[in-house]
């Protein structure tokens, strides 16, 4: 009978412990909350160094500024013309409306300041995939650019 209960128990506990692994498995495929601010603050430290040399690392991905679905964006702060992006560069950003409708690049436009790191949240889908999901998006004003770095609510 005791033999038994420990190998229920030790069965349990197996499965526990699986469960939960391949649940940090899924969570481990998606950047976080904590990982898109920190992204953020190097692209603000990399701007400050050499804009040129990190608009270009941004829109390559270079250095770890992709990192699954994490990566930065940079628009002029004068006319929103987006210098960097995976695949909306050369766009508006003041044009950019969230898939439910919000005006994100509007309300990232007119609320950017310098030194402050402020979010939004809008509805996006991941890239590659249809499906909106809820994302919220750090951002701030660097120079003459507006960058951010947005991350999906799991």
């Amino acid at each position: 009978m005791m033999r038994h209960l420990s190998i229920a128990i030790g069965l349990a506990a197996t499965l526990v412990l699986s469960s939960s692994s391949s649940f940090a498995a899924e969570e481990a495929k998606f950047g976080s909350e904590q990982e898109a601010k920190a992204m953020l603050e190097k692209a603000v430290a990399a701007l400050k160094d050499d804009k040129a040399k990190a608009l270009a690392m941004f829109n390559k991905g270079e250095g770890g500024f992709k990192d699954r679905d994490l990566y930065v964006f940079c628009a002029n702060a004068s006319d929103g013309v987006m210098t960097a992006h995976p695949y909306l560069k050369g766009e508006l950003l003041q044009d950019i409306v969230g898939k439910k409708g919000f005006p994100l690049g509007k309300a990232i436009m007119e609320t950017a300041a310098e030194g402050k790191i402020q979010s939004v949240t809008y509805w996006w889908p991941r890239p590659g995939t249809e499906t909106p999901l809820e994302k919220h998006t750090f951002y701030t004003k660097v120079g003459d650019q507006i960058c951010g770095v947005g991350y999906y609510k799991q």
